[in-house]
């Protein structure tokens, strides 16, 4: 009886919890919250999710019901969400609207989730967003999704009706990439190369390395064949940056992911990849191999081939791969010598930019090697740097120092 009365209590104010919030239109029709949203001259936000989808669940569960991000939507939208896969636990709900679903995935070419559609009080069309957000991410990206200057289907309409002059098909192209509208991204930044005289500009360049996703695509020649040209911009090895980038996703990730779970030929991958690449080949497979490893929690084969990577490529890695190699080898690796080298890619990771994660890498490698003293003064660094959670943690590990504990496996 007490936790029947508890219950009933508690009831009215998990309530007012709930309704801090976005206030979701539940029990409707895509026709009826049309109908409303002009009544009440507001926009319509609709959440177009998948119950298998990690980032929807994460948004539902820990943005949506925040107060807020309630008092910013509730004001200027009606929002609804739209479950574009079908299960067998639907209710009756999410059954009404599965021909509505599937109109709305094939109209607005819905391919990734989540996505969230903006449409203007009359009903038409005028934004997406795709991908989740933080609290305040999410309130600005639905605010510029009010202002026509920022809408993607306000701007494209603006081109569909003949505005093609450069600086407006550029930025047009970059947003339409940004809202994963691929199609209508590819067609006109190919619009807009067509009128560039120079396409080895740096504005170009960078603007053609954004859309060369694929070896298909025309900048991957450019890359591919006139690497000299393209670094001579952009800086060395960019054009390598770019080629490897595109010949590990078409050539050896396929590779890696087979049905059965099997461990990978790697032999037969690196001689198919330096039939095609031979100049980029070996490097590819080691830096791979370091992923994949690491991936499977192999630890002697994740440390060996970031030795062997390292060894000859090191100079090219940049601080966010010299501190993960160097922290895989604070966890993996108990050779002293090991130990020795990763203190130097860990120093290089932010020579330039004292990033708190970083130097508490750094911090770890000198206490497992031993230098005690220096390890902690490099902690308290890191701790004085950081916030949030990220110091919580430097304090513990600072106190596990202090103690002499081995904190490793």
């Amino acid at each position: 009886m007490k936790k029947l009365l508890l219950l009933t209590f508690l009831l009215p104010l998990l309530a007012v919890a709930q309704d801090k919030g976005i206030h979701f239109e539940h029990g409707s029709t895509w026709a009826a919250v049309q109908a409303k949203a002009k009544a009440e001259n507001k926009y319509i936000f609709m959440d177009c999710f998948t119950t298998w989808c990690g980032p929807c669940k994460f948004m539902s569960a820990n943005i949506f019901p925040q107060e807020k991000v309630g008092n910013f939507m509730n004001d200027k939208y009606i929002s609804v969400k739209v479950q574009m896969d079908q299960t067998e636990k639907d209710n009756e709900d999410v059954k009404n609207w599965y021909a509505s679903a599937k109109e709305i995935e094939k109209n607005y070419s819905i391919r990734a989730y989540p996505t969230f559609l903006v449409f203007a009080p009359d009903g038409h069309i005028v934004d997406r967003q795709v991908g989740g957000a933080e609290a305040d991410q999410f309130i600005e990206r639905c605010a510029a999704s009010l202002n026509p200057a920022t809408q993607y289907y306000t701007q494209l309409d603006k081109f569909k009706k003949g505005q093609k002059d450069t600086a407006f098909l550029r930025k047009l192209a970059y947003l339409a990439l940004d809202k994963y509208d691929m199609e209508n991204a590819t067609d006109i930044s190919k619009l807009y190369l067509s009128q560039q005289k120079d396409l080895y500009t740096p504005v170009n360049l960078q603007f053609i390395g954004k859309f060369t996703q694929s070896s298909k695509d025309v900048g991957f020649d450019m890359f591919l064949h006139h690497a000299d040209k393209v670094n001579k911009v952009l800086g060395a090895g960019k054009a390598e940056e770019k080629v490897m980038e595109i010949a590990t996703k078409e050539e050896v990730y396929p590779q890696l992911m087979k049905k059965d779970q099997s461990a990978p030929d790697w032999a037969a991958v690196e001689k198919n990849l330096a039939a095609k690449y031979p100049g980029i080949a070996e490097e590819v497979i080691l830096k791979t191999k370091v992923q994949y490893y690491s991936y499977i929690k192999d630890a002697n084969n994740a440390v060996a081939n970031i030795v062997a990577y390292m060894k000859k490529y090191g100079h090219k890695a940049d601080p966010q791969a010299l501190n993960e190699y160097a922290w895989t080898i604070f966890e993996k690796c108990n050779d002293m010598q090991c130990i020795e080298q990763a203190l130097e890619w860990s120093k290089r990771s932010f020579k330039d930019t004292e990033i708190p994660a970083f130097m508490d890498t750094y911090a770890n490698l000198l206490y497992k090697s031993g230098k005690k003293d220096d390890a902690i003064a490099w902690e308290e660094k890191a701790l004085n740097k950081a916030d949030g959670d990220e110091k919580k943690n430097y304090e513990t590990t600072l106190e596990k120092m202090k103690k002499g504990e081995k904190y490793w496996e």
